[in-house]
């Protein structure tokens, strides 16, 4: 399905989505909300969040609910994250006395309405901005009973780029010029903190750091004069994180206008579908990595291919993630309900959502006490890296994952 025929679906529904199947009259009935971007520039993503919610809460109110209750989801378009817009629909949200949780990808870009949740008590699984969440949470650990992270820290996303390039190079697969990197970022927390990151760790290996531009956040920004530094530079490696998946479209294009001899790296936006749709077969080549990302194809991971062919079945395309964590979101709130049995009971709720310990789409959840976020490493979150090739992802690393290996850019033979 693409984008506009999801958009249009959303679009026909209203700001507040029913995800109730009908049962008798006596059932008991609690809302889970979802906060997500259903219009704006990142609505792709937020198609994607409410799809993966309304898949869980159709398939958990289909087999009878959850101790005793129907899940009912609503939906708060938080647009383009703004903090008024989405100060606006917490408060709308949480003055419903039926919701006793909410779940999101991302809301804010700081991640600021963890303060309101926690004033509220209010169960929160959010899978964005770890950072934000890391630095608010870890300072007092206790003050957030409630609120978890789906997505472990995002520390690797800074440092474990370099050392699977230089893999690359010693292996043969990528033959490299020099070492030298280009690196450019939009303006926000998430793409700046992975940016200064690269550069550190680019640096720290014996790298030289070409450039570090940052554009404005949310616009459609012209690459060209980034790009014309890059020419002249000719650097092995190009980073960009800008993640919205039309901005990398766009740089993708301008890129291929005079290709460089270099390895594109494009920081999360490859994941979403919209990107794939924009760019088609132009993509090849292009590289990047998701911590959480599906690996179920290579038969690792067998309820990441659960989710995914279910996913599939329903909506007649892939979740490029938020779809999955979502759905997977959904799970955990009601795994929680179910050992609690109260959704009004949002403090022994929330120490629930905290005991999670389960194999999921990304990889086995599990919590860590001091700063809420789900754990990070091979045994439970892995970080993933996927090349496009003809239209397809394709994981190439870590190797006891893989299930392709990386081939030479098309542009860089």
């Amino acid at each position: 399905m693409s984008t506009k025929r999801l958009m249009a679906a959303l679009l026909a529904t209203s700001m507040l989505v029913g995800g109730v199947v009908a049962g008798n009259a006596q059932d008991k009935t609690t809302k889970i909300a979802l906060l997500a971007p259903v219009s704006g520039k990142a609505a792709a993503d937020g198609a994607e969040m409410v799809n993966g919610a309304r898949m869980a809460v159709d398939e958990i109110n289909a087999a009878g609910g959850v101790a005793g209750f129907k899940l009912e989801l609503v939906v708060g378009d938080i647009q383009d994250s703004t903090p008024d817009v989405v100060t606006s629909v917490f408060e709308r949200l949480a003055g419903d006395r039926e919701v006793n949780a909410m779940v999101s990808g991302y809301t804010s870009t700081t991640n600021f309405e963890i303060e309101l949740m926690a004033e509220q008590e209010m169960p929160y699984i959010i899978a964005g901005n770890t950072a934000e969440t890391r630095a608010i949470i870890s300072a007092a650990p206790d003050k957030y009973p409630t609120v978890w992270s789906y997505m472990p820290t995002y520390d690797a996303y800074e440092s474990e780029l370099v050392s699977v390039v230089d893999g690359l190079e010693k292996a043969g697969k990528l033959p490299l010029d020099n070492k030298k990197a280009a690196l450019i970022s939009s303006d926000n927390p998430y793409s700046k903190t992975i940016m200064d990151g690269l550069k550190k760790n680019f640096e720290a290996a014996g790298w030289t750091v070409t450039s570090t531009d940052l554009l404005p956040f949310g616009e459609i920004n012209d690459w060209r004069p980034f790009l014309a530094k890059v020419r002249e530079a000719k650097p092995a490696v190009i980073v960009n994180t800008d993640y919205i998946s039309a901005n990398a479209a766009t740089f993708l294009t301008q890129f291929l206008e005079q290709p460089t001899k270099s390895l594109v790296f494009i920081q999360y936006a490859p994941s979403v579908p919209e990107f794939m749709e924009l760019t088609k077969d132009k993509s090849t080549g292009i590289m990047y990595n998701m911590i959480g990302g599906l690996y179920g194809t290579t038969g690792e991971n067998k309820r990441a291919t659960e989710v995914v062919s279910k996913y599939k079945a329903k909506y007649g395309a892939e979740p490029g993630g938020y779809g999955a964590h979502l759905y997977e979101q959904v799970y955990i709130y009601a795994d929680a309900l179910a050992k609690v049995g109260d959704p009004t009971d949002r403090l022994a709720i929330g120490k629930a959502i905290g005991e999670t310990d389960k194999q999921v789409a990304i990889g086995r959840m599990a919590f860590d006490p001091k700063t809420h976020l789900a754990l990070q490493g091979a045994d439970t979150v892995p970080i993933l890296f996927f090349q496009l090739w003809n239209g397809e992802r394709k994981l190439v690393y870590p190797a006891n994952l893989a299930g392709a290996e990386f081939q030479t850019p098309p542009w860089m033979k």
